[in-house]
């Protein structure tokens, strides 16, 4: 195989903005995935929403600009209903719609509502939060123009990482599934369960971290093997005929068996009329541990056609609407984590770039704490906060960074800050990272923090909060 600058391991989104920054610093770059297609839980899973948060600039705005130039692939939405607001009539969840005239800076803020309770404050919830929705074909297909434009980027979809080779403080190369080997001089991990860097040897952490792992007050006086709850998320229409998802064999009981009610979900509005559902969660983390994945996902299977029938007939508005796709993959908001030079935790949230003291933060963020079925509440964030690049750095280790879920993080820091964008964001740090490197012939941890921040300023990456007049500027350029 052809000499490569870097190997990005996994093509969702923080696998995508590395090699895309990388490459168009002029790295020549190998990004394997597993999948079929570009764009992991973005477009495998169905997670084709980006919720309100702060940053989510660079990258993911121009990715936003480029799917809004072909019809009916994104759009902005806002809440309108809400299980939690009986007055305006039952609906069995969160709905949101899309808003014309709304612009993508308007969904580039989460924190302003702090621990405001949903019950008490509509209003606020309903001007001051909104979101994207995109296609999930037009986003995979965009993704893979973009790193085309590149002439630098080999693609190679259903591909993994099989083995990896150590010498000293590097990672000398890869053996990918298909027996091919490949050393390039640095790697990124950006699988989102940790794969390269399990096969590394890095050590990693699963589950929720015992209160003396990083003393954060909110975790659990022992550790509790349980991860955030996972989704199988699935698409109605009222516009298409009946013919592609078959009802799973045997018969579906008459009371749900995972908790005492259905629960509730959370529903988009595409551009073309369907509605996205995503059951919040269809599975509890812990019995996604254990079950594992393939009967996590056949488990999941029955029950979102239970919850569906269950809804079709207590929520009238539904009854012409049928299923017309689910994802062929579940929606894991967290696996495995890898233990980096830095790990970012509850106290890093709580003080928020003010108190904060990072010298080297690549991206922000304000997203609630946000456990679903491991604890079962959101809690939210005052202000925004700061990732820094040394969360991207695994201990003991020259050439390779993590950018995804698999970064290093707590467990209460990562339901957080484990969301689509943030991801692009620590992505584009990668493979900024990546190409100063090369530039200034260093190892990634001797990369100057100073030179990062100004590198990923001058791409349009929103590091401090409020951001600047010019770059909210530049956002309103659409």
């Amino acid at each position: 195989m052809q000499d490569f600058d870097l190997v990005v391991a996994g093509g969702g989104s923080g696998g995508f903005a590395a090699a895309l920054a990388s490459a168009r610093r002029g790295l020549s770059v190998l990004l394997v995935e597993r999948q079929s297609a570009l764009g992991g839980t973005s477009t495998q899973a169905g997670v084709t929403g980006w919720e309100a948060g702060c940053g989510n600039t660079g990258i993911p705005f121009e990715l936003y600009k480029r799917l809004k130039k072909i019809p009916h692939a994104t759009g902005i939405y806002r809440l309108r209903r809400h299980c939690c607001w009986p007055e305006d009539g039952w609906f069995p969840g969160g709905e949101n719609v899309l808003v014309p005239g709304l612009g993508y800076i308007d969904t580039c803020v989460r924190h302003a509502l702090g621990t405001l309770d949903l019950r008490q404050d509509k209003k606020s919830f309903r001007e001051r939060i909104a979101g994207v929705v995109f296609e999930p074909q037009a986003m995979a297909m965009m993704m893979r123009t973009m790193l085309g434009e590149t002439e630098r980027v080999t693609i190679l979809t259903e591909t993994s990482v099989a083995k990896a080779e150590i010498a000293g403080r590097r990672v000398s190369g890869v053996t990918l599934d298909s027996g091919a080997t490949v050393r390039p001089r640095f790697f990124v991990d950006a699988t989102g369960d940790g794969n390269l860097c399990t096969a590394c040897g890095c050590e990693l952490l699963q589950g929720q971290d015992a209160k003396t792992r990083f003393g954060e007050p909110a975790a659990p006086d022992a550790p509790v093997a349980k991860v955030n709850g996972v989704s199988l998320i699935f698409r109605v229409t009222r516009n298409r005929a009946r013919d592609t998802v078959p009802v799973p064999t045997g018969s579906l009981p008459d009371a749900c068996w995972w908790r005492d009610s259905p629960g509730s979900a959370h529903t988009v509005q595409f551009p073309d009329g369907d509605l996205s559902i995503n059951i919040l969660p269809t599975m509890d983390g812990a019995e996604f541990l254990r079950l594992g994945y393939a009967a996590s996902y056949q488990e999941c299977l029955k029950r979102l056609h239970f919850w569906w029938n269950w809804a079709q007939v207590r929520f009238p508005e539904w009854a012409d609407m049928h299923i017309c796709w689910i994802a062929p993959s579940l929606g894991v908001r967290e696996t495995r984590r890898t233990v980096c030079e830095y790990m970012l935790k509850q106290q890093d949230l709580e003080s928020g770039l003010v108190r904060q003291q990072h010298p080297d933060i690549i991206a922000i963020a304000d997203h609630p704490m946000d456990f679903h079925g491991a604890g079962g509440h959101c809690q939210g964030v005052r202000s925004a906060y700061g990732i820094p690049y040394r969360c991207l750095i695994p201990k003991g280790f020259d050439n390779l960074l993590v950018s995804c879920r698999a970064a290093g993080l707590s467990s209460l820091a990562a339901s957080s800050c484990r969301l689509s964008r943030t991801m692009m964001q620590l992505g584009q740090a990668a493979g900024v990272a990546c190409a100063l490197a090369v530039k200034r012939r260093v190892n990634l941890p001797s990369v100057s923090p100073e030179e990062l921040r100004n590198e990923l300023a001058g791409e349009h990456v929103c590091l401090d909060f409020p951001p600047t007049p010019e770059l909210a500027a530049h956002l309103r350029c659409e």
